[in-house]
């Protein structure tokens, strides 16, 4: 792997997303601080293009915030009647039709989709303030790692809304219903650690640790067999939809695979 302060080659720089691959770990890199990382339409293609550019070689990406701030959420101008130049504000997006609102809050979404697809392990970096959309994108990864000035916050109930941004599925399986439904319901913060209590986080660290914390995390994840994490992890992301038997035959299959595929006589 690169140096720390070895200059990579983006492979995407637009928006407030900035991609970078060094051999088998990609970094997402939100790079607007002056706003607090705050999200936009525009940041949301952005993350979705990040995905799809990713190369074959990456195995574990990285999401990380520039600043004090990993994302404080939405841009508030999307609020506002003018909404942000060039995007349709929520204003407009409420008067289309059914199936024009749907299509549109599908392709936001797309930015927080690909982060648990099976090839990858994905890390959230996150310090500061990880609101409303901020979460979301936490939570859109598999695991997240944590500086102890973290404050987590759902906020969208409190401003009429519902966080759609992939974000309750996840924090379900985290947590459990009765907390998720009491920190959206009330969108109060959570810190460092209650998160990592309650299994929202990882780890806990401090903030000028955080860096160091999460290429400690990569390397061990790196070090393990890619096609051995792949199985293990979709085993894993299965579990949630399986009964006890349906698991048990999924670990089954798995293991053949790998069993076969060790002794070279695999497909």
């Amino acid at each position: 792997m690169a140096s720390p302060d070895q200059e990579l080659v983006p492979l995407l720089d637009k928006d407030g997303v900035r991609l970078t691959v060094d051999d088998a770990l990609a970094t997402v890199t939100l790079t607007n601080p002056a706003k607090r990382n705050a999200q936009s339409p525009a940041l949301w293609r952005a993350l979705a293009e990040a995905g799809r550019q990713l190369p074959g070689s990456v195995r574990v990406v990285v999401l990380r915030g520039e600043g004090k701030s990993f994302s404080a959420g939405l841009d508030r101008q999307m609020f506002t009647p003018e909404g942000i130049e060039g995007e349709p504000s929520l204003i407009d997006l409420a008067r289309g039709g059914d199936a024009e609102l749907d299509a549109a809050i599908a392709e936001f979404q797309e930015g927080f989709t690909w982060w648990r697809r099976n090839d990858v392990v994905s890390i959230a970096a996150v310090q500061g303030h990880a609101i409303g959309a901020g979460f979301q994108l936490a939570l859109a990864c598999d695991l997240r790692v944590v500086a102890d000035d973290v404050q987590f916050a759902m906020r969208e109930t409190s401003l009429g809304l519902v966080p759609d941004l992939t974000g309750t599925h996840p924090l379900v399986s985290l947590i459990g219903y009765a907390r998720a439904l009491e920190i959206c319901a009330t969108g109060r913060f959570v810190h460092a650690e209650e998160a990592v209590s309650t299994g929202l986080a990882n780890v806990a660290v401090p903030v000028d640790q955080l860096d160091g914390a999460v290429r400690d995390l990569a390397a061990a994840l790196l070090a393990a067999p890619r096609d051995a994490v792949i199985e293990t992890k979709a085993l894993l992301l299965g579990a949630q939809d399986r009964d006890y038997e349906a698991q048990r035959a999924a670990e089954r299959a798995a293991q053949a695979r790998r069993l076969r595929d060790l002794a070279g006589v695999g497909e």
